[in-house]
């Protein structure tokens, strides 16, 4: 998906209606503001997510009972000097990023609603696009690694010190897997096509080369399989939120179909303030809420699978689940501006596009 120019201001005919100015109406502008600080808070809760337990600031919760505010229990040692201004810090983050989120709005009240969902919709897309060249690019040096440790050639390549440093997960994890998720955050920047199909592909490959190698050569270890999940897991949920950019989802409905356009953008706006959002909170706030929370958890602690000498990468598959939910949450945003466009009488409408029917009825 690209950024498109904005829409300009028309007055002829959309589906039968004459398309009122397409920016600053106090409804526009309040639909602009709650989109961008929906897609704020929630990058501002994975960034003190990161700071609170992977670089030790104290964290919104335990700030919040150091002040006793909000019923919280107060804390039985206190924070003393510069973790204070840190919780203050991350504490007013949030209303921080609100507040410039309706700044941006005010400041830019002639810009369309339609520009501000495809800039959404682009964001999306890079991150999908990013996690899919993260898990190709790890999957294939991890295999390898693990291919070269099980057979004994990696000592002759390595040395025996980072040999056996690399049989540690915390040390792959932070200097290899790391270092190839930042480059493909690079790489995905510059290259624009996904490769979801091209994953799909792969995830036969290595399925038949299993087969290949266990029936004709007799030969299986425990990293082959593990690559065929691990990629088979990034295919399932990254795909969704891809779909999801590009209206992919096939629908199945007795109602939707029917509807007028006015009808078809109110059930889109309202699905996906009532449903989409909240769901992807759900999954980020409940998986990621203290240290020893369903996705936090295997993160912080380099999770591996117990197949012996497998891949390290059993941890990066909760993350899989971060990315769905960060991913949907900016698409469901951009859709929701989409749906508000449409009942506004914006130009631009896209027939099939923005539908989310099926994703919140499946």
């Amino acid at each position: 998906m690209t950024t498109t120019e904005a829409a300009e201001p028309s007055t002829e005919p959309v589906h039968g209606r004459h398309a009122i100015n397409v920016g600053g109406g106090r409804g526009a502008l309040a639909a602009r503001a709650f989109a961008g600080a929906v897609v704020a808070v929630t990058l501002v809760f994975l960034l003190n997510n990161h700071l609170t337990y992977w670089v030790e600031w104290p964290g919104v919760p335990i700030f919040l009972s150091h002040q006793g505010w909000f019923g919280s229990a107060s804390l039985q040692s206190p924070l003393q000097g510069g973790a204070v201004a840190l919780g203050w810090l991350q504490f007013s983050s949030y209303p921080g990023v609100i507040f410039a989120v309706i700044a941006l709005v005010m400041l830019t009240r002639s810009r369309a609603l339609r520009e501000d969902a495809n800039v959404l919709s682009a964001l999306a897309a890079y991150i999908v696009r990013a996690a899919f060249w993260a898990v190709l690019i790890v999957g294939i040096a991890d295999v390898a690694i693990s291919f070269l440790r099980v057979e004994g050639f990696l000592e002759a390549w390595v040395g025996a010190e980072l040999t056996t440093q690399l049989g540690r997960p915390s040390y792959r994890g932070t200097y290899v897997h790391w270092p190839l998720i930042v480059v493909s955050f690079v790489v995905a920047f510059f290259v624009r096509g996904l490769g979801f199909t091209w994953l799909a592909l792969l995830v036969v490959v290595a399925e038949f080369q299993i087969v290949i190698s266990r029936f004709v050569f007799s030969y299986e270890q425990g990293f082959m399989g593990d690559l065929v999940r691990f990629w088979y897991a990034a295919l399932f949920l990254f795909a969704s939120a891809h779909a999801l950019i590009d209206d992919g989802h096939v629908r199945v409905d007795v109602l939707y179909a029917h509807f007028s356009l006015r009808g078809k953008a109110w059930t889109n706006a309202i699905g996906s303030v009532l449903l989409g959002i909240p769901l992807c909170w759900v999954i980020l706030t409940q998986g990621m809420w203290s240290k020893g929370s369903s996705l936090n958890s295997p993160l912080l602690s380099f999770e591996i699978s117990q197949s012996g000498f497998g891949m390290y990468t059993k941890y990066m598959m909760a993350g899989f689940l971060v990315v769905f939910a960060l991913s949907m949450t900016i698409q469901f945003a951009s859709y929701f501006l989409d749906a508000v466009a449409d009942l506004r009488g914006e130009p631009g409408h896209k027939e099939g596009h923005g539908d989310v029917g099926l994703v919140l009825h499946r």
